[in-house]
């Protein structure tokens, strides 16, 4: 499994928008064989600050759904809300077995 974790900072007027668009791409991302999971999540104590939680099954599966038009979309409505550019962290599967996602 490929697990990207991508932080980021949205503009506190654009929070809304930016779960409504995040969501859209989540919903749509998930339809996409190669994606075993996709969280949109909130901090609690920072709310303008989100990550995703991004789940593939490879590494081509992963740069496919770049290529998607839903990805497109939000990337070019979430890009001029964040506060600063987003980043990203990339993990590899421990537990559970990658057959038992």
């Amino acid at each position: 499994m490929n697990i990207l974790h991508v932080h980021l900072l949205v503009k506190p007027e654009f929070i809304e928008k930016f779960k409504s668009i995040s969501i859209e791409n989540a919903r749509n991302s998930l339809n996409e064989p190669g994606v075993v999971r996709f969280d949109v999540i909130q901090q609690v104590n920072d709310p303008c600050r989100f990550e995703l939680i991004e789940v593939y099954r490879s590494p081509e599966d992963q740069a496919k759904h770049k290529e998607t038009a839903h990805y497109n979309t939000w990337r070019e409505q979430a890009e001029p809300i964040l506060a600063e550019p987003r980043s990203r962290t990339s993990y590899k599967n421990v537990f559970p077995d990658d057959k038992d996602w």
